[in-house]
């Protein structure tokens, strides 16, 4: 069932069936679903069947029937559901007249009816915080809706912006507005689908080594190798004792937790930098403190000389028994070069094996705050830049924010803000002296609702720099996105969940500064 539906959402994202948003014929779906492993229900405002009931009014139900049956057929007799919603039905009673009309269908086709919420937030005071992202969406200020709802004109998402019931009830509230069966037969769905477990260990490729060796013993060889080179003859010999013990323990980590193939890919990806003559970066963060790296040419620093740790870099005390944690090593490479580096990993690993991954864009401290003071429009574009001045970007407070998280189980810019630039900010906001948990001042609830908004995610995009490797085809474990701006499929799942499912990321950066470089090189040494 979760491949079955991985092979459907990743047609439904191919290039031929992407209209503005994933989309499968019926013939297309029956074509897909091997088996009857998914179950399927059908029935709420914008669905299918409420669509023919519209076209049809004479004789829905004809078409209804016939539709209900070609569902049973794709998906089996049991695995097929109608659909009753009821829970806006004070703004939108033709749910009232539309769960009527399933009754109905469900009798004629014998066919069972669930209960369901259409549930766009948790709870039903979320609706608010709901409206912002919506305005944030389609451009425009609550003041603007409010004013076109009153004059009776068209608002996108209108039933967001006139109710608050778009929450998940609770088991009490749907039993009010539904009959005992009803719930029985939801609960009939639940009971039907089976636990199972797509976690997994690390989904490598094998690297494929020279004279038979394998990843360990290759590795292990090209760490021989770059002794030799980098150390045996550069290092003075009574230091020579520190760089065995290293290396020794870094290879005692490296390879009890089956990461040979990782460095032996990362080295090759580099190798290939090198070998057409284009400039790789000296190594990036934690992953210069890697003595193995060094030695087989991933980075360009010797770690013992600049006294940088290897647990800096890699912790094996994060490893648990059923889950590795990966490395994080970020290759630079020139910007110009970048597409031609992933070309290269694809045609050496597999097109099928190899992908781009999505990532979301979340709103931010300052950028949560000054989202919700413009949706409510009443704030000048000058004040807005006024106020926010005060709230600092993320990284610059990324300790801090690490230790309000240990401290409090969650981290938040903006009352980071309140509580370091209180001066600053006590014009519109500060901490209350009479309970430090609340907030007051003229903005109080502004500010409120932007700490509750921050780290939502607000759209997704390409990741800049990451490409998964897998020793599987990917469209048979992920599911595969298209990707709108560049025209073509992505892994669809953000970097841990990859790596939660066995797919690794692999980070290759481009950057600008080793174009220059290169070009600078190229200049001079053929003196133009």
């Amino acid at each position: 069932g979760w491949k079955n539906l991985i092979k459907i959402v990743s047609a439904s994202n191919s290039e031929e069936n992407y209209y503005r948003k994933p989309r499968l014929s019926i013939d297309k779906l029956k074509a897909l679903v091997n088996g009857k492993n998914l179950i399927a229900f059908c029935g709420h405002m914008g669905s299918y069947l409420p669509d023919l009931i519209e076209q049809h009014p004479d004789n829905y139900k004809k078409h209804c029937l016939s539709f209900i049956d070609e569902m049973k057929d794709i998906f089996g007799n049991e695995n097929f559901f109608l659909e009753s919603q009821l829970m806006d039905q004070e703004y939108m009673p033709k749910q009232i007249e539309l769960s009527n009309i399933m009754k109905d269908l469900s009798s004629l086709s014998k066919t069972k009816v669930i209960c369901t919420p259409d549930a766009h937030y948790s709870e039903q005071e979320d609706a608010i915080d709901q409206r912002i992202l919506l305005c944030n969406n389609i451009k425009t200020t609550l003041t603007n809706i409010n004013k076109k709802i009153i004059d009776g004109e068209s608002v996108p998402f209108d039933c967001f912006f006139k109710s608050d019931k778009y929450y998940i009830l609770s088991p009490e509230e749907m039993a009010e507005l539904h009959s005992e069966e009803e719930i029985e037969n939801t609960q009939l769905i639940d009971s039907m689908c089976e636990e199972y477990d797509i976690l997994n260990k690390p989904l490598l490729p094998p690297f494929k080594c020279p004279n038979g060796q394998n990843p360990d013993e290759y590795l292990r060889q090209l760490c021989r190798n770059g002794w030799k080179e980098k150390i045996a003859n550069n290092v003075p010999k009574e230091k020579h004792e520190m760089y065995t013990d290293r290396i020794k323990k870094e290879l005692e980590v490296l390879q009890g937790a089956d990461l040979s193939s990782y460095f032996l890919i990362v080295s090759d990806i580099v190798n290939h930098v090198r070998s057409q003559g284009w400039l790789p970066g000296p190594g990036r963060g934690s992953a210069a403190g890697c003595l193995v790296s060094y030695l087989i040419g991933i980075t360009s620093i010797d770690p013992i000389q600049y006294g940088l740790i290897f647990e800096r870099f890699y912790n094996s005390g994060r490893n648990t028994e059923g889950r590795v944690s990966m490395p994080d090593i970020d290759v630079d490479v020139p910007i110009n070069k970048r597409e031609n580096i992933i070309s290269y990993i694809r045609n050496r690993y597999g097109g099928d094996k190899v992908s781009q991954m999505i990532t979301f864009n979340t709103m931010k401290g300052r950028g949560a705050l000054k989202e919700v003071l413009r949706v409510y429009g009443n704030i000048s574009f000058d004040e807005m830049n006024k106020i926010t001045k005060f709230i600092p970007d993320e990284a610059k407070i990324a300790d801090e924010l690490q230790e309000m998280k240990a401290d409090h189980g969650e981290a938040s810019i903006i009352r980071w803000a309140l509580e370091n630039n209180a001066d600053k900010l006590k014009e519109w906001c500060y901490v209350s002296e009479e309970d430090n948990s609340k907030l007051a001042g003229p903005l109080a609830k502004r500010f409120e609702q932007a700490i509750r908004l921050e780290g939502t995610k607000s759209n997704q995009s390409k990741h800049a720099a990451g490409v998964v490797i897998s020793s599987l085809n990917l469209s048979d474990i992920c599911p595969m996105i298209y990707d709108t701006k560049n025209k073509t499929t992505i892994a669809g799942m953000e970097m841990q969940d990859l790596e939660s499912i066995g797919i690794i990321k692999f980070d290759i950066l481009g950057v600008a500064m080793l174009d220059k470089v290169m070009s600078i090189s190229d200049i001079l040494l053929n003196g133009e």
